[in-house]
């Protein structure tokens, strides 16, 4: 799990990359599109200056039920779900496959998609409309079995024997026209279309013989048709609806095995399921008409977007040796891309909920090894060099006033502007992530807009509960009374802890609910000199079956098994649990200070974060305007993490963790980070950072490093 951004004003992690066939592939053409959709949601964000599509901006004066005009430009995205079926034919055999895959929420596996569309719409006087779309969707991240929309079908070659062929769906789109007729009165200006045109797909095939051992996975591109109908309705300022039915098919292509030696002719038809939201520019969306949904949801919804862009990269350091969760020595680059859909609807007087969309691409450093104190929290446990498709968050909030002076709310990410009272309960449950709601600190907790570093997000030593991109199913209380808050959650923990030799079983979540994690944090909110502040005490306990050190130590020196697999060989059902304090200062308008310092049971295998068993951390946020940039920021910070001796002693064997594993530790020092950054307003919705971080004795190891390490970030939202 990597740091998760926190989403909410008031609100306050990523296993192993995987090797797995699907990463191996990089579709410029679907990374292009990603990138695309990025900088074209940085640019809507900077076309619209300090506009922002929140709460407030969906509830303009209706001045007269003026018909619906679907004249213009739009951007957006969609969801759905896939149907398909691959059918393939060797000289001497055939067969068919359906590329389906059973949901799972818990890892998040299935056969659904995510995607964006761009199009334009004329309509005429008789309110037909005539337009042109074209979409590009991604699949999820693939299950344990390597698939996302995708499957494998057995077959008996009389000249080869048994095989077994694969197809893994991993983009598609379209380019379509369509053709419609909004009427107005009783059906609200809905617009019913039928859409046609060009069709595209991107697989990933393989055979895997099981005589010879033979196996190959060479990538197809399809070219076919996509043909569909659907409904479209505005819902609210700038924002329309839709539902629609697409069916792509797809003729027969041949593919050449090489290692196999042998030809396969395929082909692909689909059906697709889709939910969709579209912005709207220019003065037409202003205008909602007579829509009765619009008018029905008129302050009741709200959308935001943020898209991420993180290049990071550090020149050759010195490493005498290096070992399997080593970061590499040689120079190295690495890229992250996420867009993020901020969803929102008022369920009733306090209550909301939300849901968060999200499309991500790339890889951490190292693949997300190496340090402790990993050095972009933009970066997850699990990568892939082609986009896909997850819904991050789906909760519901609800916030119980129990009096006291009233306070404003302003709208925001995953936030409905409202009224609060200072006393208040606020209840949580759903999808989420743990770092949303604890541990948060107004000036080191944002990894798209602050710092980078996961030891500076959040305290290195807070082993919060969550999958490997940092997300959980569980429920939180916060009960607000003058200076202070309490705040008590519950949430499950991944299937086994994401280090050692059984990592990759870390993929998702424990669908049993037996392994779990208890979180309380106590908050005092002051003034020193006028100047706001906060101070946080969050302890945690993690319950389930993890790994003593000692007792894996002990079994590998009677055995000769690697540590790592000792760890897992001795797991048994035990608490985990830790301690943090978190602070954070206004020192003027313009200058905040922060600090953390944490501890936890360094025996005992962390579970979902990183090797860190004692942190201190600390900085200063400084806003730009004493040199006439009010916006921009200039942060500074310093960490030192450590482990507890058992945990170094693990570690000198050649045992493996969440992050590092060096293959030996002769000696061990405090990993040492430094970063600083600044961030460049472009204007109120776009910000552009540089990123330094200098990262000595990187895995607490003297003999490597220290690792230079440089990033640009470019972040938009809106």
């Amino acid at each position: 799990m990597k740091p998760a951004y926190s989403p909410l004003p008031s609100w306050g992690g990523a296993m192993r990359s995987s090797a797995g066939k699907a990463e191996t592939f990089v579709p410029h053409r679907a990374r292009g599109a990603l990138r695309a959709l990025f900088f074209g949601t940085a640019l809507a964000a900077l076309l619209d200056g300090s506009q922002r599509v929140a709460a407030a901006d969906l509830k303009p004066p209706i001045l007269a039920a003026a018909p619906y005009d679907w004249t213009g430009a739009y951007l957006g995205g969609h969801v759905g779900e896939a149907f398909a079926n691959s059918s393939f034919r060797t000289p001497d055999a055939a067969g068919s496959v359906a590329l389906r895959q059973t949901l799972n929420t818990f890892d998040e596996a299935g056969s659904f998609f995510g995607g964006f569309t761009a199009g334009y719409n004329l309509m005429l006087k008789n309110r037909v409309v005539l337009g042109i779309e074209a979409d590009t969707s991604f699949g999820p991240y693939p299950n344990l079995n390597g698939f996302g929309i995708g499957g494998e079908r057995q077959f008996n070659s009389p000249a080869l024997g048994s095989q077994t062929y694969s197809d893994d769906l991993l983009a598609s789109g379209t380019i379509r026209g369509r053709i419609g007729y909004a009427p107005t009165g009783p059906l609200g200006d809905a617009l019913f279309y039928a859409t046609g045109g060009f069709a595209w797909t991107r697989d990933q095939l393989g055979v895997v013989q099981d005589l010879t051992g033979n196996v190959d996975f060479p990538y197809q591109w399809r070219l076919g048709f996509a043909a569909g109908a659907g409904v479209e309705v505005p819902i609210s300022s700038h924002w329309t609806g839709k539902l629609e039915y697409l069916f792509t098919g797809f003729g027969s292509t041949g593919t050449q095995f090489q290692t196999t030696e042998q030809r396969i002719d395929s082909n692909l038809n689909k059906s697709e399921i889709r939910a969709g939201l579209n912005y709207r520019f220019g003065d037409a969306g202003e205008s909602r008409g007579s829509n009765t949904l619009s008018n029905l949801l008129d302050e009741r919804v709200a959308f935001h977007v943020q898209a991420t862009e993180v290049a990071q990269g550090y020149p050759a350091f010195r490493s005498p040796y290096e070992g399997v969760n080593s970061l590499p020595s040689g120079s190295n680059v690495a890229q992250t891309t996420d867009v993020t859909l901020y969803g929102g609807l008022k369920l009733w007087q306090g209550a909301e909920f939300w849901i968060n969309p999200e499309v991500d691409q790339g890889f951490g450093l190292g693949n997300t090894h190496g340090t402790a104190g990993f050095p972009s929290g933009e970066s997850y446990k699990l990568g892939a060099s082609y986009p896909y498709t997850r819904v991050q968050r789906y909760f519901v909030r609800d916030t119980i006033n129990l009096g006291g002076v009233s306070q404003n709310v302003e709208a925001d990410i995953n936030q409905f502007a409202q009224a609060q009272t200072a006393n208040r309960l606020v209840l949580s449950i759903g999808k989420l992530s743990v770092a949303d709601i604890f541990d948060t600190n107004k000036y080191a907790n944002n990894p798209k807009l602050d710092f980078l570093n996961w030891s500076l997000i959040n305290a290195g030593t807070f082993d919060y509960a969550g999958d490997a991109w940092g997300f959980s199913y569980g429920g939180v209380a916060e009960l607000y009374t003058g200076r202070f808050a309490v705040r008590l959650g519950l949430f499950d923990l991944s299937q086994t802890p994401a280090g050692g030799a059984d990592n990759t079983q870390a993929y998702g979540l424990d669908p049993t609910f037996r392994q779990v994690q208890a979180l309380a944090e106590v908050e005092e909110r002051h003034e020193i000199r006028g100047q706001p502040g906060k101070i946080k005490l969050t302890g945690f306990v993690s319950l389930g079956r993890a790994g003593t050190f000692g007792d894996a130590l002990t079994l590998s020196n009677a055995t000769g098994l690697d540590p790592s697999d000792a760890l897992a060989a001795v797991r048994h059902y035990q608490a985990r649990p830790g301690i943090s304090v978190n602070l954070e200062q206004g020192l003027t308008e313009d200058v905040g200070l922060f600090a953390r310092a944490g501890y936890t049971d360094g025996s005992v295998e962390p579970w979902d974060f990183t090797d860190i068993d004692r942190t201190v951390s600390g900085g200063l946020s400084i806003a730009g305007k004493r040199w006439g940039r009010p916006d921009d920021t200039f942060g500074i910070a310093g960490v030192l993490n450590g482990l507890a001796p058992v945990h170094a002693a693990y570690f000198a064997a050649g045992g493996t963790g969440i992050l590092i594993g060096d293959g030996q530790l002769p000696t061990t020092r405090l990993e040492q980070i430094f970063e600083t950054y600044y961030s460049v307003s472009i204007s109120p919705a776009v910000k552009l950072s540089f990123d330094y971080q200098l990262i000595d004795h990187p895995a607490y190891n003297p003999q490597r490093g220290p690792a230079n390490i440089g990033a640009i970030r470019l972040h938009g939202q809106f």
